[in-house]
């Protein structure tokens, strides 16, 4: 437990009223692995590699009187979070990055409304969008690329294939005051709307490109990232304006940092 309680004390310097959603565990780089931490405004979700968690752990939860949700990371069985401790969740509600505000629920299936790995990347298409550029946020989930893209100034196309996620996308703006109606949200494969973009001659100053590591379209064509991310860079940059931004990323285990910088490149 004290490596457990050493990780968290560490990041808990980040939390302040302007970030209260935090990733207070990672893994291997906490000396912990397989196990990951998430809080989202005081609310905590654990998630482990393995069928079962730990009972010295589920015992320690249990005494934070918090809380707790925890799931199994599995990507072929997404299994929604088990509540383990402290009073249900059972609303969506609000938690902050950054000064951001994005929903979050407990109940909405597998992920809880943001990935808290990406929160870097996140300030970094703040920081680089402004008034007068457009970025397109693939893939998007929730929007939360979207968001900040938007509060930095640019006008943003959020692309998903789900529409719940594109409302929920929309929910993201109104938490943030920006209205949704000055935004485009499209729903769709991506791979097919980079293909329509680029023939409508259409440039975006930034793109984000962070797929899931295996998807199926609404086609039922099967997209593997390390099989497929190279078509999906290349579309991408058809669609890219001079002087553009792309930010490539994937949570594809298996993928060798080097092979898949070389991808990009290629």
């Amino acid at each position: 437990m004290n490596t457990l309680k050493q990780a968290i004390a560490t990041r808990s310097s980040i939390l302040s009223e302007k970030t209260n959603a935090l990733r207070l565990i990672d893994g291997e780089g906490d000396g912990l692995p397989g196990v990951f931490l998430d809080t989202f405004a005081n609310h905590w979700v654990i998630a482990t590699r393995s069928s079962h968690l730990d009972s010295g752990i589920r015992t320690w939860i249990e005494a934070q009187e918090k809380t707790c949700y925890w799931k199994r990371l599995d990507q072929h069985e997404k299994e929604d979070p088990t509540h383990i401790a402290g009073p249900a969740a059972d609303e969506p509600f609000i938690a902050t990055e950054s000064g951001v505000r994005y929903q979050i629920s407990f109940q909405a299936g597998y992920s809880q409304g943001i990935f808290l790995d990406q929160r870097l990347n996140r300030q970094r298409v703040r920081k680089h969008s402004a008034a007068g550029k457009t970025v397109l946020n693939t893939f998007a989930y929730t929007g939360a690329f979207s968001v900040c893209a938007a509060l930095g100034g640019a006008t943003t196309t959020t692309l998903d294939l789900s529409q719940v996620y594109l409302d929920w996308a929309k929910d993201n703006f109104s938490a943030n005051d920006l209205d949704p109606a000055d935004h485009y949200f499209c729903k769709g494969d991506t791979f097919h709307w980079l293909k329509r973009f680029a023939r409508q001659g259409r440039k975006f100053d930034g793109i984000i490109l962070d797929p899931p590591t295996f998807s199926l379209d609404d086609k039922g064509k099967v997209f593997r990232v390390e099989k497929d991310y190279h078509r999906l860079v290349s579309l991408a940059h058809a669609c890219l304006a001079p002087g553009g931004w792309i930010i490539c990323c994937t949570n594809c285990r298996k993928q060798d940092p080097r092979d898949f910088s070389r991808m990009v490149r290629e």
